[in-house]
């Protein structure tokens, strides 16, 4: 009697020798508005940051995948009726001004006036960071990907806030919430059609949504410490790999989550089995999603 294929371990396995063949460099498969070609501008002067404020606010915006130039302090967006939401990271800013010292001037003895700059911290959040207040349009770009109802059906059913819009893909546990960018961001890479990314990218953050406290619990922080996060992601992405074997959105596990997968491994060297922690973590995850479907959907 044949042997029933375990689809997770074959993916992992795929996977796996991927990664060991080499892969090439992860690519994000949507693209994010060009922010950093911007001037990064406050939002209560309505003027553009200047020196390493520039660098600094660029820097957070590329990092975080922040689509607006607009910042402002917490006191400017809470005076505009935005709420900063909780757990959101402030961005560092240089706030230079003038005063006066009078010093004695070593040559004559005379006392003379000088102009001096000091420096102090600021901190500035991104409009992306903020609720109640509507970010810019971005402009319009066209849909290139498909809607495959029966993966939309899938994701539905299993109740997880999802949130479309920004230029941030993620979940927030803070508000339990999935972050999305639009369909129309997706434009996929060299081995993902932008449907195959966007469905990835969707399926990556629900196994996340996962490990809540009030769902499995997922906390490798014991056993993994400071590399708990690169673990985490492992899980998340062999999940998504997962999923999308199980509910055909692709034919083969894609060379991008192997690519993905690498990246998070490099920081794993010294635990070789933290892969197949990973894998049993994703196939329980999986698990608990499709126990959400209702029986005719299963």
């Amino acid at each position: 009697m044949a042997t029933r294929l375990d689809v997770h371990q074959h993916v992992t396995d795929q996977i796996i020798a991927a990664i060991e063949a080499g892969t090439g460099s992860w690519e994000m498969p949507w693209h994010r508005p060009g922010a950093q070609l911007q001037l990064p501008v406050n939002v209560e002067s309505n003027k553009h940051y200047n020196g390493i404020n520039i660098l600094n606010l660029w820097f957070a915006a590329e990092t975080k995948g922040y689509g607006s130039h607009l910042w402002g302090t917490y006191r400017q967006w809470e005076q505009r009726g935005g709420q900063v939401r909780r757990g959101e990271k402030a961005a560092l800013v240089v706030l230079y001004k003038d005063f006066d010292v009078e010093v004695d001037n070593a040559e004559t003895g005379a006392s003379e006036v000088e102009r001096r700059m000091f420096a102090r911290a600021s901190w500035a959040f991104n409009i992306a960071q903020v609720d109640g207040i509507e970010p810019e349009p971005v402009p319009s770009q066209p849909d290139l990907t498909e809607v495959l109802s029966h993966v939309d059906r899938y994701i539905a059913h299993t109740g997880a806030r999802i949130e479309h819009g920004g230029t941030m893909a993620c979940y927030r546990p803070s508000t339990d919430i999935i972050q999305m960018p639009d369909r129309t961001c997706f434009i996929g890479t060299a081995t993902s059609t932008p449907t195959e990314a966007y469905y990835h990218t969707t399926c990556h953050e629900l196994v996340h949504w996962t490990g809540a406290r009030h769902r499995l619990d997922r906390d490798f922080g014991k056993r993994f410490e400071r590399d708990a996060r690169a673990v985490e992601e492992l899980v998340a992405e062999l999940g998504s790999a997962f999923l999308a074997a199980d509910l055909g959105i692709n034919a083969a596990p894609r060379q991008d989550h192997a690519q993905y997968i690498a990246h998070w491994l490099a920081v794993l060297k010294s635990d070789k089995r933290a892969i197949f922690t990973a894998a049993a973590a994703a196939s329980k995850a999986v698990a608990f999603l499709d126990a959400l479907q209702p029986s005719d959907d299963a």
